[in-house]
């Protein structure tokens, strides 16, 4: 029987999703605790990767049982899970379909605060520029829907089979004293640090390092520039994950922290 696991997670002490050896992952944490309760070797199976440091307020993951369990494993399991990893649903699904492959549409978003906020920090990225040109940022963000290759907003292009992602939306956001941003991206899938490589472009033009231009001669041109230089990855949050049969509002509505208070709105700009 195959199972999926909405869940979401807190990612600054952990070095991403995926397994590696001498470093804890979120996929390990899942692992072993799943094979603790259900007493039988577990692998996991998850929607994609997530960098060191990085968050995850939806995500999915699916494994296979032999056989249903006869006790109350939502519970058991966020029991003995750390205080910044959560289940929120478990699933039981027909068929085998598959957490990474069957999703058709992701979405990230990205907090930006301008201001040193110790309430903020492992939250949102720290980038003190009082006066970005949020109108020379909002051109830009508006471009990244017009366009298909994003070679150039990759680290590492020729690892992989093509760099075509088809980003149906991109967002940049701000709070009404101007002091923190909100970049909201969704696309059918994404490359290595492509976020983190956008955000940095974008604050470059936001400071006047780099115009619009050249912004988007990089989308055209498909050249990885020379020096790659991703932005913090504290700020960067899975936020949405979509399935065609499979749809589910993110639980959590992100920190509080991030909110400040419940009268807070984030405005388009």
């Amino acid at each position: 029987m195959r199972y999926f696991f909405h869940i979401g997670y807190q990612g600054t002490h952990y070095n991403g999703w995926q397994k590696h050896a001498g470093v804890q992952t979120i996929q390990e944490v899942f692992e072993t605790a799943l094979s603790q309760i259900l007493k039988t070797p577990i692998a996991v199976n998850g929607c994609g990767r997530t960098d060191a440091q990085v968050h995850a307020s939806q995500f999915f993951f699916h494994i296979d049982v032999e056989r249903e369990w006869d006790f109350d494993l939502f519970f058991r399991l966020n029991k003995i899970l750390p205080d910044d990893i959560a289940v929120f649903d478990i699933i039981a699904m027909q068929g085998l379909p598959h957490a990474r492959f069957d999703a058709v549409q992701r979405a990230y978003d990205y907090f930006i605060h301008t201001y040193k906020d110790p309430f903020l920090s492992g939250f949102s990225a720290l980038y003190p520029d009082k006066s970005l040109n949020i109108d020379e940022m909002k051109k830009a963000v508006a471009l990244l829907p017009l366009y298909n290759d994003y070679r150039a907003f990759c680290k590492m292009p020729d690892r992989i089979d093509h760099t075509i992602c088809n980003v149906t939306q991109a967002t940049l956001f701000v709070d009404k004293t101007g002091d923190r941003l909100r970049f909201n991206i969704s696309a059918n899938r994404f490359l290595s640090k492509m976020i983190r490589i956008i955000i940095g472009r974008l604050l470059e033009i936001g400071r006047g390092q780099l115009s619009v231009a050249e912004f988007e001669s990089h989308l055209i041109n498909k050249q990885t520039p020379k020096i790659i230089i991703p932005a913090y990855p504290q700020g960067l949050y899975l936020s949405k994950v979509t399935y065609p049969y499979l749809d589910i509002p993110a639980k959590p509505t992100f920190s509080g922290l991030l909110q400040k208070s419940e009268t807070t709105i984030w405005q388009p700009i």
